[in-house]
């Protein structure tokens, strides 16, 4: 485990399991995004028969089960990974129970951004690779919900002259394919697509995000209730297009390989 806790997994873990229940509302793009990170299986000819889907909310294991392999579904959360399909496993992130070269495929979707120690879990996780078996990871990467960020920073720094982490940090594009070949994965890759979502209202942005699991779980976040008027404010400075506003997700697709 690293020195650094950077996030509090307990909160990550009660946000997931509340989530839960409430998921399967965002399934239509929680499987967009999930498929763009799939297409890469259709640039290999390799078989795979037994795959790990890694924290995937149910976007990952049924079309890996399509495609005819038998799949691990793995969650911070019990009751997340029990509605992910597949055969459902509680795990804790940094300690993975998965023995050396037991899956040829690995698919971490979406839910590495919430790991203290990332380049060990990356570890632990091409370790439980056979050889020759493919990692394929999406992240969010720096510049998602910059907009949002940004304006929760300057409302509550005006309304109340201090300031608190209210967005997750992430890492820049640059460190992912870095943190594969650090992890010992052969032939890493990491490339990112830009997609935009648009709301009616912007309180429907963070009511996805909780619907998601996505609260923040900063370890230092404020645990004090905001001003009342620091989220509407903050929420009319977010960008508008055709009427509606804007937030983006920058979303790594990473690729490995275990030798």
């Amino acid at each position: 485990m690293s020195g650094a806790e950077i996030f509090d997994t307990r909160a990550v873990r009660q946000h997931r399991a509340r989530a839960a229940g409430t998921v399967a509302t965002l399934a239509p793009v929680l499987d967009d995004l999930a498929a763009r990170l799939l297409d890469r299986l259709d640039d290999t000819k390799t078989t795979f028969k037994t795959a790990l889907d890694f924290g995937g909310r149910g976007s990952v294991a049924p079309s890996l089960a399509a495609r005819g392999m038998a799949v691990v579904s793995a969650d911070l959360s019990g009751a997340m990974a029990a509605r992910a399909g597949g055969m459902a496993l509680a795990v804790d992130g940094e300690a993975l129970p998965f023995g050396d070269k037991t899956f040829d495929l690995i698919v971490a979707h979406l839910s590495l951004h919430w790991i203290n120690d990332l380049p060990g879990t990356l570890i632990q996780l091409r370790r439980a690779l056979r050889p020759n078996g493919l990692f394929l990871a999406s992240m969010p990467t720096l510049g998602t919900l910059q907009d949002l960020r940004t304006a929760l920073l300057e409302a509550e720094h005006d309304l109340t002259g201090a300031v608190n982490p209210r967005v997750s940090p992430f890492p820049d594009l640059r460190d992912c394919a870095g943190l594969l070949q650090r992890a010992g994965f052969a032939l890493p890759v990491a490339d990112v697509e830009e997609i935009e979502f648009l709301y009616a209202s912007p309180l429907a942005l963070l009511h996805e995000l909780r619907q998601a699991g996505e609260t923040n779980a900063v370890q230092a976040r404020s645990r004090k209730i905001p001003p009342r008027a620091m989220f509407p404010t903050a929420l009319e400075q977010l960008p508008r297009r055709q009427g509606r506003y804007m937030a983006t997700l920058r979303m790594a697709i990473m690729t490995g390989w275990a030798s």
